[in-house]
């Protein structure tokens, strides 16, 4: 069979598969998952090759470059209380998860951070993308988005910081670096703005996708992996709506969750092809098991003791809570890092794993409809 007739059947099922089986509340990112580990025991490195890590960049870019948008800096100021309690024991919980992972295992601090934001991160690309379909009211998503990104702003800055922390002089270069580039982006955008776009009309969206994956890429070279350049290019697009409206415009936005459903699930299927056989272990089975008996009821009942002190409902707070445990995108992200930068064991990358598909399997077992990575907006209209 032909490597092409091989990718054509690939996007198929991923994007077939994945939606047949939502039914039965399996969310699809988990699916696309469990192919990837699946094609993995079977092919081998078949499968695993350049074009398919450039589809899935561009999933995981995508997705963050969606999340950046997602930003809106009068929300965070107009909830700016609340989130400073959340970021305040966020912060709390990060100090006492990465110290114990330091003291209590082989891992060197900067490890143990890592091994902390993993645990604790939720997505907020993958969250923000499916919340419409849990059924909350618009307070609670308000709320969820607000904690989700917040939390996301405070862990990008804290994963630069803990990869580059072993080399001072490397860090402040690369913080130059990203500096430069957050102060170059308004400028280029407002360039091809005035002498592109006129001559272009609807060349926003290209625009978008690819200052997000070049600045994706320059991040990565950087060392702080693809998604902080992408988030920052979202986040620099939103910052120019009123300047450039048409950039972080709800058609744009719209046509960036399309180009995202696309290549997010094979951001996840080659995940899943980075497993190693060693890591489906059941001793990766009992750590990944421990993490989420410890940790899941842990973040639950802190964020609804926060919400309770604020005022919130009972059975409002608990679904805010809840909405907020997916860390699959994050926990992969990081696991990744952890693997290949520090060493952890097969084990204990797949307990990550498994905690990982474990937070994010709660929410579609608890509200109506399952998490899916469609746009919103299609489903409210089928």
């Amino acid at each position: 069979m032909s490597r092409e007739l091989i990718y054509l059947l690939l996007i198929f099922v991923l994007l077939v598969v994945p939606r047949a089986l939502q039914r039965w509340k399996i969310p699809a990112p988990l699916t696309c998952l469990a192919l990837g580990v699946l094609a993995m025991l079977v092919s081998g490195e078949i499968l695993h090759d350049s074009l398919l890590m450039t589809l899935a960049t561009l999933g995981i870019a995508s997705l963050f470059l969606f999340a950046g948008m997602e930003v809106d800096l009068a929300s965070l100021k107009r909830g700016r209380w609340p989130l400073v309690m959340h970021l305040i024991v966020r912060v709390i919980m990060l100090m006492v998860v990465g110290w114990l992972a330091w003291h209590y295992t082989d891992l060197q601090w900067q490890a143990a951070g890592l091994l902390a934001l993993a645990l604790l991160t939720p997505s907020t690309g993958f969250i923000v993308e499916t919340l419409g379909r849990l059924g909350l009211d618009d307070n609670e998503r308000f709320w969820v988005t607000s904690k989700a990104i917040a939390g996301e702003l405070l862990a990008l800055a804290l994963l630069f910081v803990l990869v580059k922390a072993d080399d001072p002089l490397n860090m402040a270069l690369s913080g130059i670096a990203l500096v430069a580039m957050v102060v170059a982006l308004p400028f280029f955008f407002i360039a091809v703005n005035r002498w592109i776009a006129p001559y272009a009309p609807g060349s926003e969206f290209s625009l978008l996708v690819v200052a997000g994956v070049i600045a994706a890429y320059v991040s990565y070279e950087l060392g702080v992996y693809y998604l902080v350049g992408a988030f920052i290019v979202g986040l620099i697009a939103r910052l120019l709506q009123k300047r450039m409206p048409r950039l972080s415009s709800h058609d744009n936005m719209h046509a960036l969750r399309l180009f995202a459903s696309f290549f997010v699930p094979l951001y996840f299927f080659s995940a899943g092809l980075e497993v190693h056989p060693d890591a489906l272990s059941l001793t990766a089975l009992g750590i990944g098991l421990a993490l989420t008996i410890v940790m899941l009821p842990l973040r639950i009942a802190l964020g609804w003791v926060e919400r309770r002190l604020f005022g919130e409902s009972t059975a409002a707070s608990l679904r805010i809570s809840v909405a907020l445990a997916p860390t699959l995108v994050f926990t992969l992200v990081l696991a990744s890092i952890l693997h290949e930068r520090f060493g952890i064991t097969n084990a204990l990358f797949g307990g990550l794993l498994l905690y990982a598909v474990l937070t994010t399997a709660l929410p579609s077992l608890i509200f109506k409809t399952p998490f899916d990575v469609e746009p919103a907006e299609e489903v409210a209209q089928s």
